[in-house]
């Protein structure tokens, strides 16, 4: 149960377990007190977590400011980087807060920022509305901010060198606990979160930036994206015909904003935050987006791949199920499955029209042939 403070121009120390940056107006004045001093004792009096606190301090420790262009730099790399952004802002004549306006603007999406003011400070107005809208935990008082950063920092979690910087909501997350362990002998030394969807709750996408060491090579890879989403489950079902070429496959036929022709030809498939096991996944989205349920231990399970590892991290399980002849007329004219959003489409195809329609992804075309086109 250790806070730890780094002033500003200072290093942080190589582990630790959560850390909190302490962003908002900050006096130009002698004659004028910070409110810093407070939150940090308060801080040091709360935090009851098993490791290290870091609270950044873009203060200096000894009264001597760094020059103007260490101090923005020091400043936007730990808010970068930081587990929560906890912005207290006291607006007033003598502290108008200027900086904060867009330090507020940079990390009010990121989903590491809390935000308190008194209710009546000037010019707050569009900050708290701001939070409101999308969720970020909002605090009349400096005590209630910091109960805030607090409770998203939990009990933290444990972090070394360029794992420190990978914000407590990614790390949490399944799919990026199953990326890093994947890595082997290759080292994150650095990493910048670019962003998180939705803003608050559980996550459902998210972007890193990130310096690997990779050990094969002996090099830093500098600076690339890794994108991730939940890991998916999908459903080859089929009804075998003279040859692979004549067998009949099931597809849904959705609109996807994202594609370049609109609407797109793709497996029943998906991913669900309630349901771990990836063949009870595959059933279940299978009966969601066709109408016809078939139970898991009619499924075969085949391999789990990238679905784009040039582009994101997430996986698809690939299962598939042969029909009998009048499950496949029924699907031959289910009605479309609407669900909120997602309506989906219930479409067979011979597996050769399929390989020739130009609105099957090279994903959905590779899986197909997986189950139905293999050596024997």
């Amino acid at each position: 149960m250790t806070v730890f403070v780094v002033h500003a121009g200072e290093d942080p120390p190589a582990e630790w377990s959560a850390s909190v940056f302490l962003a908002g107006p900050t006096p130009r004045s002698p004659d004028v007190p910070s409110w810093r001093p407070a939150a940090l004792a308060e801080i040091e009096a709360r935090w009851s977590g098993p490791g290290v606190l870091v609270v950044f301090v873009p203060e200096p420790a000894t009264g001597v400011w760094p020059d103007y262009a260490h101090q923005r730099t020091w400043e936007l790399r730990w808010g970068d980087r930081a587990d929560v952004v906890l912005f207290w802002i006291p607006r007033s004549a003598v502290m108008p807060a200027l900086t904060t306006n867009d330090e507020f603007g940079r990390w009010k999406d990121s989903g590491r920022a809390v935000l308190g003011t008194p209710p009546d400070a000037p010019s707050v107005r569009y900050q708290r509305a701001y939070a409101g809208d999308v969720g970020i935990p909002l605090a009349d008082t400096l005590s209630g901010t910091i109960g805030l950063a607090l409770d998203a920092l939990g009990e933290g979690a444990s972090r070394r060198g360029g794992e420190r910087f990978v914000p407590l909501r990614v790390w949490r997350t399944p799919g990026f606990r199953r990326w890093l362990s994947s890595q082997g002998e290759n080292r994150l030394d650095d990493a910048r979160q670019v962003w998180v969807f939705p803003v608050t709750g559980p996550i459902v996408f998210w972007a890193l930036r990130v310096w690997m060491w990779v050990a094969a090579e002996n090099r830093v890879k500098a600076g690339d994206i890794v994108l991730s989403r939940p890991d998916l489950a999908a459903v080859v079902a089929y009804l075998p015909g003279e040859t692979p070429w004549d067998t009949e496959v099931v597809l849904v036929r959705e609109f996807r904003p994202s594609a370049r022709t609109g609407f797109v030809l793709e497996l029943p498939s998906g991913s669900h935050p309630d349901v771990v096991e990836p063949i009870s996944l595959a059933a279940l989205e299978f009966g969601e987006e066709t109408g016809l349920a078939i139970p898991p231990d009619r499924l075969v399970a085949h391999s789990s791949r990238q679905l784009a590892a040039t582009m994101s991290t997430h996986q698809q399980a690939v299962f598939s199920v042969e029909l009998t002849a009048a499950e496949m007329d029924s699907l031959r004219c289910a009605a479309p499955v609407v669900d909120g959003s997602e309506i989906t489409h219930p479409v067979v195809l011979r597996v050769r029209d399929l390989v020739s329609s130009d609105c099957a992804d090279w994903t959905t075309v590779g899986a197909v042939a997986e189950v139905l086109l293999r050596a024997p």
